[in-house]
C-alpha cells in the first residue's frame, strides 16, 4: 500500500498539474484516483461528454447516508501575461507562504480533503466522509451540477457539504447568486459619414451597458433588503468586463460582443433580473430594427449559479462552527458551488484556508499558517467522525 502523503506533498502534486479551465483536468483526476485506490478507496467519475474533463467523488466509512462531503474544484485560472516570480505550477515556499497557481484557490483545500479522506479510511470512522472534486468552477460553476447529479445514485446521500473556497477558515453561510448572458448585437455597416442609415452595433450595445450603469447607481441608492444588508456591496450588481466588435473607425460596427453578468442578492431572483435585461434588450432591438429590419440582439446564457442562503440551524454550519469556534456571521459576494449543493438538497457551508484576495493573482499564495489551520480543521473533523 502506498505511503500516506502529507497535505503539503499532496498540494505539490496537485499544483503540478496545469489544470487551467480551458484545458483538460484528466491527468490530475487520474492521479487522485490512483492514489485513493492505493489506499483501498474506490472513486467514481462523472465524464463530460463534450470536453476532456472529469469530476471525481468517493466515499469512506459505513455505507450509509449522512456523510460529510468535502467539495473542491480542480480547475484554475490562467497565468498568461501575469508577472510570476517563480514557476506557477510548482509550489515554492518563501517567507512563510506557499506560492503557486491554485495554492489558495483551491488546490490547498483539495489536498487537505484528500488527506482527510485517506486518514478516515485508515483510522476507521463511524460516520462516513465523502469527497467531490469538480471542474469548470472558474468559468461559471458549470461542472458541479452534473457531478452532483451523478453522485446521487452512486453514493449514499451526504448530509452536510463543506465547500473549501478560501474563507480564512471562517464559516461563510451565504453568497450572492450569479448569472451571465453572452450578448451579440448585429448591426448594419455603412460609411460613418452616413451613419444615420446604418446601425452601429457598438453604440447600440453601449445603451445596454449604460442601462447597467444606471441600474447599479439606482441599486446603490436604494434601501437594501433584509438579506442583502449583510453583503458588500448590499445590492445586486451588473457588470461588463470585456467588449469587442467593429471593423474600422470609419465604418458603423456590424457586430458587438460582450457578457452582461449579474451578482444577485438572496432577496431577489436571477429570473427577475434576466426578465429585466431581456425587456431592455427588446427595446434597444426595436430601435435598431426601425432603421434596418434585419438587425438583431441575441442572448445566450453563459452561467447560472444559485445563491447560498443562510440556513436555520443548518447541519453544515453547526458542524463547521463547532470545529472552528467561529460564531460570527459571514457572507461573501462571489458565487460558489455551495449554492448548487444546497439547491440539490444538501446542507452547505463555505470554509477553507487562504484569503480570497490572493485568488487569481500573480504569485498566488497561501500562508503556511492558513494551510496548517486547514490541516488542524481536518484532523478535528476526522476525530469527530470517529465518535
Amino acid at each position: 500500500m502506498t505511503k500516506r502523503l502529507s497535505p503539503l506533498e499532496l498540494m505539490q502534486q496537485l499544483v503540478a498539474f496545469p489544470t487551467v479551465s480551458r484545458d483538460t483536468n484528466i491527468p490530475l483526476i487520474d492521479w487522485v484516483a490512483d492514489y485513493l485506490a492505493s489506499h483501498d478507496i474506490q472513486s467514481h467519475r462523472y465524464v463530460d461528454s463534450e470536453q476532456p474533463k472529469h469530476a471525481l467523488f468517493a466515499h469512506v466509512g459505513p455505507w450509509q447516508e449522512g456523510a460529510i462531503v468535502l467539495s473542491g474544484h480542480t480547475d484554475v485560472v490562467p497565468v498568461d501575461g501575469q508577472p510570476w516570480d517563480s514557476d506557477p505550477f510548482e509550489v515554492m515556499e518563501k517567507d512563510g507562504k506557499y506560492f503557486g497557481r491554485g495554492t489558495c484557490d483551491m488546490k490547498g483545500f483539495d489536498a487537505l480533503a484528500i488527506w482527510a479522506l485517506v486518514e478516515a479510511q485508515h483510522v476507521g470512522v463511524k460516520r462516513p466522509l465523502q469527497i467531490a472534486l469538480s471542474f469548470d468552477e472558474e468559468i461559471g460553476c458549470t461542472g458541479a451540477p452534473p457531478m452532483i447529479n451523478a453522485m446521487q445514485p452512486v453514493l449514499p446521500k451526504g448530509a452536510a457539504v463543506i465547500v473549501g473556497e478560501p474563507s480564512m477558515m471562517q464559516a461563510v453561510s451565504g453568497h450572492k447568486g450569479g448569472s451571465g448572458f453572452d450578448t451579440h448585437i448585429r448591426g448594419f455597416e455603412v460609411h460613418s459619414s452616413l451613419m444615420d442609415r446604418g446601425v452601429n452595433a457598438i453604440m447600440f450595445g453601449a445603451k445596454l451597458i449604460e442601462w447597467a450603469n444606471l441600474t447599479n447607481a439606482a441599486n446603490r441608492d436604494a434601501v437594501p433588503g433584509t438579506l442583502a444588508q449583510a453583503f458588500d456591496p448590499p445590492y445586486t450588481t451588473l457588470h461588463v468586463g470585456q467588449i469587442s466588435g467593429g471593423t474600422a473607425h470609419n465604418i458603423t460596427a456590424k457586430d458587438c460582443y460582450f457578457a452582461m453578468d449579474f451578482r444577485v442578492v438572496p432577496d431577489e431572483t436571477k429570473a427577475e433580473w434576466e426578465a429585466r435585461y431581456r425587456e431592455v434588450v427588446v427595446d434597444v432591438e426595436q430601435q435598431m430594427q426601425a432603421i434596418v429590419p434585419e438587425t438583431f440582439i441575441q442572448l445566450s446564457e453563459r452561467f447560472n449559479v444559485p445563491a447560498l442562503s443562510p440556513e436555520d440551524e443548518g447541519e453544515a454550519e453547526t458542524l463547521v462552527r463547532s470545529l472552528t469556534g467561529d460564531n460570527a456571521s459571514h457572507v461573501v459576494s462571489y458565487a460558489t458551488e455551495a449554492g448548487q449543493f444546497q439547491e440539490a438538497g444538501y446542507s452547505a457551508i463555505i470554509c477553507g484556508p487562504g484569503d480570497i484576495a490572493q485568488a487569481h493573482q500573480p504569485n498566488e499564495y497561501i500562508t503556511k499558517a492558513q494551510f496548517e489551520a486547514g490541516h488542524g480543521f481536518m484532523r478535528r473533523l476526522v476525530e469527530r467522525l470517529c465518535t
